[in-house]
This record gives C-alpha cells, sequence and structure tokens, in this order.
C-alpha cells in the first residue's frame, strides 16, 4: 500500500492525527460548544474523549510495563492518532455544520470518518502501528465521534455561523499540522508503565512477538545485584 503515495505524504497524513493537532482542535472544539451551545455539550464531547483517551493510555502501559497484549493479533495497544483523528475529525465537521439540514451534517460526519481512517492507514503503512491496533483506534474514535453526535443531534445555536466556525478549525489545523508541534505522550506512558511495574527495561514488539523475551527486572532486584562500592 505503501506505494500508492510517497513517503513525505503518509507522513504528512499522519501527523494530522497526532495529539499535537487533534488535541488543540478538540479544545476549540469544546470552546465553540460552550460559547455557541451549551456547556452541557462541550463537557460530554470533551469527557467522552478524555475516557478514551484514557483507555488507550491504559493498554499502552499494560503493554510497556508488563508485557500484556494479544500476540494472535500483534496487539500491543490501541492506536492514539487513530483514535484521536477518527473521533475528532468527525466532531468538527459536525458542530461546523450544526447549522445546516441534517443531510449535511450527517456527510460532515462520514467525511471526517473517512478522514479518521486514512489517518489509520498512515501509521499500517509507516509501520507504527499493527492492523488490529489501528482497527481498535478506528472502531473506539467512531464510537465517541457518534455518541458524541447523537447527543448534539438537535441542539440549537442562536446566531452561530458555520464559517468562523469552519475557518477557525481549519486555521488551527493548518497552523499546528504546519509547525509539527511535538507533544512527547509515548514517553510520558513509557515512563508512568516503568514507575507503576518497577521494571528497568520496558516491554518491546519484536521480541514479545516471538515469545523470546526477558522479564525486565525490577529495579529493587537489579540494586541488590548491583556489588557495593569500595
Amino acid at each position: 500500500m505503501s506505494h500508492l503515495l510517497p513517503f513525505f505524504v503518509w507522513m504528512s497524513i499522519t501527523a494530522l492525527g497526532s495529539v499535537g493537532v487533534m488535541a488543540p482542535v478538540a479544545l476549540a472544539v469544546g470552546a465553540w460548544l460552550a460559547l455557541g451551545y451549551r456547556w452541557k455539550y462541550a463537557c460530554s464531547w470533551l469527557g467522552l474523549l478524555a475516557a478514551a483517551g484514557g483507555l488507550v493510555a491504559l493498554t499502552k502501559i499494560a503493554f510497556i510495563g508488563w508485557g500484556i497484549g494479544v500476540r494472535a493479533w500483534d496487539f500491543t495497544g490501541i492506536s492514539g492518532h487513530a483514535l484521536m483523528s477518527t473521533a475528532v475529525l468527525p466532531v468538527a465537521l459536525f458542530v461546523a455544520l450544526l447549522p445546516t439540514r441534517g443531510a449535511v451534517r450527517g456527510g460532515g460526519v462520514v467525511l471526517g470518518l473517512l478522514l479518521g481512517a486514512i489517518v489509520g492507514v498512515s501509521r499500517i503503512v509507516l509501520h507504527a502501528h499493527s492492523v488490529s491496533e489501528v482497527v481498535a483506534g478506528c472502531a473506539l474514535g467512531a464510537v465517541v465521534a457518534l455518541s458524541f453526535v447523537f447527543i448534539a443531534w438537535r441542539a440549537e445555536s442562536g446566531k452561530l455561523s458555520p464559517t468562523p466556525v469552519a475557518a477557525s478549525l481549519a486555521a488551527v489545523v493548518i497552523a499546528l499540522h504546519g509547525v509539527g508541534v511535538p507533544v512527547p505522550t509515548q514517553h510520558w506512558i513509557t515512563v508512568i508503565a516503568l514507575d507503576l511495574s518497577g521494571h528497568e527495561r520496558p516491554y518491546v514488539r519484536a521480541r514479545w512477538k516471538v515469545k523470546h523475551y526477558e522479564i525486565p527486572q525490577r529495579r529493587t532486584e537489579v540494586s541488590a545485584v548491583q556489588p557495593m562500592a569500595a
């Protein structure tokens, strides 16, 4: 599949789903919901996304810290890029199009889901995630997006026009995607996983897949075997 597009194009697509781009867009969506609709919609949206993000983090912590995964599916944790893009993009388009007819709103949601799925495919092409991890991320993202769409489908706005909402969200995406703001979420998750498990080294996919992995020593065990200073 990688031959369909140049490498740099896939890199650009995958960058769209990064936390550094999608998290600010999600917050901007929440701000528009609070300003143009009701606070309950903003809270529902951010709450759903936070819960899904927490689930992604838990699956990654479980693998990095304890090697918990599904070898038969090559599954070591839900793809965060797939989740964020498949959750945020449909909702961003939905909120921008809320004052329009239902068919237009629905079309925006479908387009957002397709864009999110493309970001997920980029993670597979770039060997950042397995198929199962991307499918799980896209499925979870779709659940978040569609759940919020169901909650807010009949939301009534005052004089909020689609134009400023769409323009502002597009500006956030373009600005942050162009800059490429790095957010070291994987590093943070690894630190948390090692602190919780007490292991010195994280589990890694390659050795875990072939069941050829020496269980990382706990930090207390490492300290016990170290020679005492003279």
